[in-house]
Protein backbone atom coordinates (compact mmCIF):
# COMPACT_ATOMS: atom_id res chain seq x y z
CA UNK A 1 0.00 0.00 0.00
CA UNK A 2 1.10 3.65 -0.39
CA UNK A 3 -0.22 6.23 1.68
CA UNK A 4 -0.28 9.21 -1.42
CA UNK A 5 -0.92 11.92 1.13
CA UNK A 6 -0.28 12.79 4.36
CA UNK A 7 1.18 15.85 6.92
CA UNK A 8 4.19 13.99 8.33
CA UNK A 9 5.12 17.95 9.73
CA UNK A 10 2.01 18.59 11.47
CA UNK A 11 1.51 17.50 15.11
CA UNK A 12 0.79 14.68 16.93
CA UNK A 13 3.22 12.97 13.82
CA UNK A 14 6.07 14.88 13.31
CA UNK A 15 7.18 14.29 17.13
CA UNK A 16 6.77 10.57 16.62
CA UNK A 17 7.94 9.80 13.31
CA UNK A 18 9.82 6.68 14.21
CA UNK A 19 7.17 4.88 15.47
CA UNK A 20 4.85 6.48 13.10
CA UNK A 21 6.74 4.78 10.05
CA UNK A 22 7.43 1.43 12.38
CA UNK A 23 3.69 0.85 12.10
CA UNK A 24 3.66 1.91 8.91
CA UNK A 25 6.23 -1.10 7.56
CA UNK A 26 3.94 -3.07 10.09
CA UNK A 27 0.65 -2.85 7.93
CA UNK A 28 2.30 -3.13 4.06
CA UNK A 29 2.95 0.45 3.73
CA UNK A 30 5.64 0.97 0.94
CA UNK A 31 5.57 4.33 0.51
CA UNK A 32 4.39 7.71 2.13
CA UNK A 33 4.01 11.16 0.66
CA UNK A 34 4.25 13.81 3.08
CA UNK A 35 2.64 17.16 1.54
CA UNK A 36 3.61 20.69 1.97
CA UNK A 37 1.26 23.14 2.74
CA UNK A 38 3.78 26.73 2.96
CA UNK A 39 6.87 27.64 2.97
CA UNK A 40 7.36 26.88 6.49
CA UNK A 41 5.78 23.98 6.02
CA UNK A 42 8.13 22.52 2.72
CA UNK A 43 11.10 23.51 5.00
CA UNK A 44 10.15 20.65 7.15
CA UNK A 45 9.23 18.33 4.85
CA UNK A 46 12.42 18.58 2.86
CA UNK A 47 14.22 17.17 6.17
CA UNK A 48 11.33 14.78 6.79
CA UNK A 49 12.25 13.08 3.87
CA UNK A 50 15.63 12.37 4.94
CA UNK A 51 14.11 9.75 7.46
CA UNK A 52 13.48 7.01 5.76
CA UNK A 53 13.67 5.62 2.12
CA UNK A 54 9.85 5.11 2.19
CA UNK A 55 9.16 8.82 2.30
CA UNK A 56 8.73 11.40 -0.36
CA UNK A 57 7.58 14.74 -0.07
CA UNK A 58 5.79 17.47 -2.42
CA UNK A 59 6.31 21.32 -3.16
CA UNK A 60 3.48 23.69 -2.67
CA UNK A 61 0.71 26.17 -1.15
CA UNK A 62 -2.34 25.23 0.14
CA UNK A 63 -4.73 27.30 -0.88
CA UNK A 64 -5.34 29.00 3.03
CA UNK A 65 -2.19 29.97 2.08
CA UNK A 66 -1.79 31.74 -0.87
CA UNK A 67 -2.12 35.05 0.85
CA UNK A 68 0.65 35.06 2.83
CA UNK A 69 3.28 33.03 0.92
CA UNK A 70 4.00 34.61 -2.41
CA UNK A 71 6.15 31.99 -5.13
CA UNK A 72 6.82 31.78 -8.89
CA UNK A 73 8.06 28.74 -10.97
CA UNK A 74 11.52 29.44 -9.87
CA UNK A 75 11.13 28.67 -6.46
CA UNK A 76 9.61 25.25 -7.67
CA UNK A 77 12.50 25.24 -9.93
CA UNK A 78 15.32 25.29 -7.60
CA UNK A 79 14.23 23.55 -4.54
CA UNK A 80 13.03 20.26 -7.10
CA UNK A 81 16.90 20.65 -8.25
CA UNK A 82 18.23 20.24 -4.87
CA UNK A 83 16.03 17.13 -3.66
CA UNK A 84 15.14 14.49 -5.64
CA UNK A 85 12.59 12.79 -3.18
CA UNK A 86 10.55 16.02 -4.01
CA UNK A 87 7.93 14.09 -6.25
CA UNK A 88 5.23 16.44 -6.67
CA UNK A 89 3.88 20.07 -7.07
CA UNK A 90 1.19 21.13 -4.30
CA UNK A 91 -1.13 20.29 -2.08
CA UNK A 92 -2.49 23.66 -4.01
CA UNK A 93 -6.53 24.74 -5.97
CA UNK A 94 -9.11 26.23 -4.65
CA UNK A 95 -11.03 26.45 -1.14
CA UNK A 96 -14.09 28.42 -1.56
CA UNK A 97 -15.57 27.40 1.71
CA UNK A 98 -13.45 28.59 4.14
CA UNK A 99 -11.86 31.19 1.95
CA UNK A 100 -9.10 31.88 4.25
CA UNK A 101 -7.38 33.62 1.34
CA UNK A 102 -8.52 35.76 -1.50
CA UNK A 103 -10.50 33.56 -4.02
CA UNK A 104 -7.84 35.94 -6.80
CA UNK A 105 -4.64 35.33 -4.83
CA UNK A 106 -5.71 31.35 -5.03
CA UNK A 107 -6.12 31.69 -8.37
CA UNK A 108 -2.83 33.05 -9.21
CA UNK A 109 -0.98 30.53 -6.71
CA UNK A 110 -3.23 27.63 -8.47
CA UNK A 111 -1.96 28.58 -11.61
CA UNK A 112 1.62 29.19 -10.69
CA UNK A 113 1.55 25.45 -9.12
CA UNK A 114 0.13 23.80 -13.08
CA UNK A 115 2.96 25.67 -14.36
CA UNK A 116 5.71 24.63 -12.19
CA UNK A 117 3.58 20.83 -12.55
CA UNK A 118 4.24 21.34 -16.49
CA UNK A 119 7.77 22.58 -16.65
CA UNK A 120 9.36 19.73 -14.09
CA UNK A 121 6.47 16.99 -15.21
CA UNK A 122 5.64 16.40 -12.23
CA UNK A 123 2.00 15.33 -10.82
CA UNK A 124 -0.32 18.34 -9.28
CA UNK A 125 -1.83 17.76 -6.38
CA UNK A 126 -5.17 19.21 -6.14
CA UNK A 127 -7.59 20.82 -3.42
CA UNK A 128 -10.75 21.66 -4.16
CA UNK A 129 -13.98 22.62 -1.56
CA UNK A 130 -16.93 24.44 -2.72
CA UNK A 131 -14.92 25.78 -5.70
CA UNK A 132 -15.75 22.94 -8.59
CA UNK A 133 -16.61 24.76 -11.53
CA UNK A 134 -13.50 27.39 -10.95
CA UNK A 135 -11.73 23.92 -10.05
CA UNK A 136 -12.67 22.40 -13.72
CA UNK A 137 -12.53 25.92 -15.62
CA UNK A 138 -8.90 26.47 -14.94
CA UNK A 139 -7.77 22.41 -15.22
CA UNK A 140 -9.32 22.59 -18.73
CA UNK A 141 -7.34 25.20 -19.93
CA UNK A 142 -4.62 22.64 -20.25
CA UNK A 143 -6.43 19.96 -21.49
CA UNK A 144 -3.92 20.00 -24.49
CA UNK A 145 -0.63 19.85 -22.45
CA UNK A 146 0.64 16.97 -20.36
CA UNK A 147 -0.58 18.08 -17.14
CA UNK A 148 -0.84 15.21 -14.53
CA UNK A 149 -3.49 15.48 -12.22
CA UNK A 150 -4.64 14.16 -8.30
CA UNK A 151 -7.79 14.93 -6.86
CA UNK A 152 -6.73 14.59 -3.39
CA UNK A 153 -9.25 13.61 -1.03
CA UNK A 154 -11.65 13.44 -3.48
CA UNK A 155 -15.21 14.71 -2.28
CA UNK A 156 -16.74 16.42 -5.30
CA UNK A 157 -19.68 15.52 -7.45
CA UNK A 158 -20.52 12.82 -10.13
CA UNK A 159 -20.58 15.54 -12.88
CA UNK A 160 -17.10 17.09 -11.35
CA UNK A 161 -15.65 13.58 -11.42
CA UNK A 162 -16.71 12.84 -14.98
CA UNK A 163 -15.36 16.47 -16.03
CA UNK A 164 -12.40 15.53 -14.76
CA UNK A 165 -11.72 11.85 -16.39
CA UNK A 166 -11.78 13.73 -19.05
CA UNK A 167 -8.51 15.27 -17.91
CA UNK A 168 -6.94 11.89 -17.38
CA UNK A 169 -7.75 13.20 -13.75
CA UNK A 170 -6.63 10.37 -10.93
CA UNK A 171 -8.60 10.08 -7.62
CA UNK A 172 -8.14 9.97 -3.98
CA UNK A 173 -10.06 8.58 -1.33
CA UNK A 174 -9.51 9.37 2.35
CA UNK A 175 -11.11 8.11 5.10
CA UNK A 176 -14.36 9.94 4.62
CA UNK A 177 -15.18 6.96 2.29
CA UNK A 178 -15.80 5.06 5.61
CA UNK A 179 -18.39 7.21 6.98
CA UNK A 180 -22.20 6.49 7.22
CA UNK A 181 -23.02 9.71 5.75
CA UNK A 182 -20.26 9.41 2.88
CA UNK A 183 -23.30 7.41 0.68
CA UNK A 184 -22.99 9.16 -2.28
CA UNK A 185 -19.20 8.99 -2.38
CA UNK A 186 -18.87 5.63 -2.22
CA UNK A 187 -21.49 5.69 -5.26
CA UNK A 188 -18.66 7.71 -7.24
CA UNK A 189 -15.86 5.73 -5.89
CA UNK A 190 -17.73 2.57 -7.20
CA UNK A 191 -17.67 4.11 -10.56
CA UNK A 192 -14.08 5.49 -11.37
CA UNK A 193 -12.39 3.22 -12.95
CA UNK A 194 -9.90 1.16 -11.01
CA UNK A 195 -7.43 2.33 -13.16
CA UNK A 196 -7.58 6.23 -11.37
CA UNK A 197 -7.82 5.49 -7.82
CA UNK A 198 -5.18 5.70 -5.17
CA UNK A 199 -5.67 5.87 -1.17
CA UNK A 200 -4.70 8.64 1.39
CA UNK A 201 -4.70 9.10 5.10
CA UNK A 202 -4.35 13.18 5.05
CA UNK A 203 -3.18 12.41 8.65
CA UNK A 204 -3.25 13.64 10.90
CA UNK A 205 -6.60 14.63 10.24
CA UNK A 206 -9.89 12.56 8.84
CA UNK A 207 -9.16 9.06 10.70
CA UNK A 208 -11.24 6.88 8.95
CA UNK A 209 -13.87 4.73 11.06
CA UNK A 210 -13.15 2.80 13.23
CA UNK A 211 -11.09 5.11 14.58
CA UNK A 212 -12.75 8.48 13.50
CA UNK A 213 -12.48 11.34 16.10
CA UNK A 214 -8.86 9.97 17.04
CA UNK A 215 -5.67 11.70 15.24
CA UNK A 216 -5.25 9.79 12.12
CA UNK A 217 -1.94 8.80 11.14
CA UNK A 218 -0.60 6.55 7.72
CA UNK A 219 -1.12 3.04 8.88
CA UNK A 220 -4.61 3.46 9.42
CA UNK A 221 -4.79 3.53 5.55
CA UNK A 222 -5.29 0.12 6.24
CA UNK A 223 -8.82 0.52 6.96
CA UNK A 224 -9.74 3.19 3.58
CA UNK A 225 -8.17 0.15 1.64
CA UNK A 226 -10.67 -2.29 3.20
CA UNK A 227 -13.68 -0.07 2.63
CA UNK A 228 -12.41 0.78 -0.89
CA UNK A 229 -12.25 -3.14 -1.95
CA UNK A 230 -15.67 -3.79 -0.53
CA UNK A 231 -16.75 -0.49 -2.55
CA UNK A 232 -15.85 -2.19 -5.55
CA UNK A 233 -16.24 -5.66 -4.49
CA UNK A 234 -13.25 -6.62 -4.92
CA UNK A 235 -10.68 -8.55 -2.49
CA UNK A 236 -8.21 -6.07 -0.73
CA UNK A 237 -5.21 -7.44 -1.87
CA UNK A 238 -6.70 -6.94 -4.93
CA UNK A 239 -7.39 -2.85 -4.06
CA UNK A 240 -3.83 -2.71 -2.75
CA UNK A 241 -1.87 -3.83 -5.60
CA UNK A 242 -3.86 -1.66 -7.71
CA UNK A 243 -3.48 1.77 -5.64
CA UNK A 244 -0.05 1.29 -5.64
CA UNK A 245 0.10 0.37 -9.23
CA UNK A 246 -1.76 3.67 -9.77
CA UNK A 247 0.78 5.61 -7.56
CA UNK A 248 3.74 4.42 -9.21
CA UNK A 249 2.46 5.08 -12.85
CA UNK A 250 1.12 8.98 -11.54
CA UNK A 251 4.43 9.92 -9.73
CA UNK A 252 7.32 7.38 -11.25
CA UNK A 253 6.56 7.40 -15.13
Amino acid sequence: MIDSHCHLDHEPLLSNLDSIIQRSKDVGIEKILTISTSLESFSRVKEIVKKDDMIYGSIGIHPHEADQNIVNTGFFRENLKENKKIIGIGETGLDYYYDNSKRKKQIESFKIHIDAALENNLPLIVHSRDAEENTFNILNEYKDTKLKILMHCFTGSQKFAEDLLNLNTYFSASGIITFKNSKELQKIFKFLPSDRILIETDSPFLAPVPNRGKKNEPSFIDFTAAKLAEIKDIDKSKIEKITTENFNNLFFN
